[in-house]
């Protein structure tokens, strides 16, 4: 009761602005528009949320939307090809010809590749020196040549 003898009634409507609530839908939203280059503003329209709200709930979208849509793409490959469709199989064959590193060579072959090039070592600092040394200059024009200016 009230001071007025009226029983209490809860208000009808809540006052403000309704939160924003973030689910999977949402995140899946905001990583595809982001991937698609879209700017925060207009990911923010289309969501139907302020920029500030969707820069403080979606950041890990945002910033790796495109990482995130590629991922999905390769689990939906993959799935597919363990399915057995062979579109699929092809697709990732591809994607992973582009995007994958080439394979490491075996250390064994490696070194047999370089023993059969007859490619000199290249000469150190060390070597030159000690080369140099076995083989005087006979003018001393020569000699002085091969002083450093100090």
């Amino acid at each position: 009761m009230d001071l007025f003898g009226n029983p209490l009634e809860p208000l009808r409507d809540r006052r403000g602005r309704p939160s924003f609530k973030k689910n999977k839908e949402n995140q899946d939203f905001v990583a595809v528009r982001a991937a698609a280059n879209w700017s925060q503003e207009r990911i923010a329209e289309a969501l139907g949320c302020d920029p500030k709200t969707l820069r403080a709930n979606f950041s890990r979208e945002l910033s790796g939307g495109a990482l995130i849509v590629e991922g999905l793409c390769l689990d939906v490959l993959m799935r597919r090809t363990r399915e057995g469709h062979v579109p699929s199989l092809r697709a990732l064959q591809d994607r992973m010809d582009r995007t994958a590193p080439p394979a490491p060579k075996a250390k064994g072959k490696a070194q047999e590749d370089q023993a059969g090039k007859d490619v000199p070592a290249p000469i150190g600092k060390k070597e030159q020196r000690l080369e140099g040394a076995q083989k005087p200059d006979a003018e001393y024009g020569d000699l002085y040549d091969r002083i450093r200016p100090q």
